[in-house]
């Protein structure tokens, strides 16, 4: 028997057959998250600013950061993220939980967080130093297959109604002066 025949043999190919958890419209649009509207115990949803880590979404609620209502003591939310066009292209449902301070995972997760904070004043450490004191920093993960985007209105549309407008009729074409002939 041939060494290369012995290696056949003796290899075993194994795959890690595992359901997938969400979908990858989920996921991409997670990576690239940057904002997005987090509807809490049916409330309205807010634009709240968020960090992508891990497949799971962070925000930072609390004095001096943005105000997320809600969202540190719940257990789940809706999330709808936009995408690169800047309308929305996937809502799903988030199991929310908090990343407390005295934890392994804030000490891993908050300098990430504090890192990406724009027009923060003080540095990266003296953020994570504030949000201990006072702050939230709520992880919402996705659970389930996405939510379509007319499920989650009534109407099943986003857009606001359009503003009434003097424009009624189509203007006229403007007055021309000289009419240029062709041969």
């Amino acid at each position: 028997m041939s060494p290369a025949s012995r290696l056949r043999q003796d290899a075993e190919v194994t795959e890690d057959v595992t359901e997938r958890a969400t979908s990858p419209l989920v996921d991409e649009a997670i990576k690239k998250a940057a904002v997005a509207w987090v509807a809490v115990d049916g409330g309205p949803a807010l634009a709240l600013w968020c960090v992508p880590i891990d497949g799971a979404l962070y925000f930072v609620s609390g004095p001096g950061e943005q105000s997320a209502p809600g969202l540190a003591e719940a257990s789940s939310a809706m999330v709808t993220l936009r995408g690169d066009h800047g309308g929305q292209i996937v809502t799903w449902s988030a199991e929310v939980s908090r990343v407390r301070p005295d934890s392994e995972q804030w000490t891993s997760i908050a300098p990430q967080v504090a890192a990406k904070r724009l027009n923060a004043s003080g540095s990266a450490a003296e953020l994570v130093e504030r949000w201990a004191d006072g702050c939230a920093l709520s992880r919402l993960a996705p659970v389930g297959a996405p939510v379509a985007a007319g499920d989650s209105v009534p109407d099943g549309s986003l857009a606001a109604p359009p503003r009434p407008t003097p424009a009624a009729r189509p203007t006229r074409k403007p007055f021309r002066l000289h009419r240029v002939r062709r041969r």
